[in-house]
């Protein structure tokens, strides 16, 4: 068998779908967290915590974040600005979290803020890895970026 002809291992197989795996992460993360933008300022999906209603226009922090929900999770989903989109969207999360949340309790599994500390890391790891191939940033981004990742820049080399 010559080399070009042997199989595989499974972390060869893993690292080749590795940039298509990090566009679905990006997309599930986004379409989440614009469904929680939809429920609290649309009504969608039972709205607000599940109660029928929607979060009153304007009020701090509750409208504010369920905006930048709905926007951010839009453009994270579809992958356009996504590094900022998820920059502010996580800040936002984290905001929640130490606001809202770790008053309470220490741990998000006693203050209730498992989904607020979730979507902060999420988000925070797509700010470093890019929204992977499958974005409509692709579309119309830099022609160096390739499957998540930006070519390193070359140095100039003296004659």
């Amino acid at each position: 068998m010559s080399p070009s002809t042997s199989p595989r291992s499974l972390g060869e197989l893993l690292d080749s779908a590795r940039p298509y795996v990090l566009s679905l992460f990006r997309i599930v993360v986004g379409l989440f967290f614009f469904c929680h933008g939809a429920a609290s300022l649309l009504g969608w999906f039972g709205g607000m915590m599940g109660t029928g209603k929607t979060v009153d226009a304007g009020t701090w922090p509750g409208w504010y974040a369920a905006v930048i929900q709905l926007v951010g999770g839009g453009l994270v989903m579809l992958g356009l600005g996504t590094r900022s989109a998820a920059f502010i969207s996580s800040g936002s999360m984290a905001y929640a979290y130490f606001v809202e949340h770790q008053p309470e309790k220490l741990w998000p599994i006693q203050n209730g803020g498992e989904s607020s500390a979730m979507f902060c890391w999420a988000l925070l790891l797509l700010v470093f890895t890019g929204p992977g191939p499958l974005a409509l940033e692709r579309l119309f981004g830099s022609p160096r970026e390739t499957a998540g990742q930006t070519e390193p820049r070359r140095q100039p080399t003296a004659v």
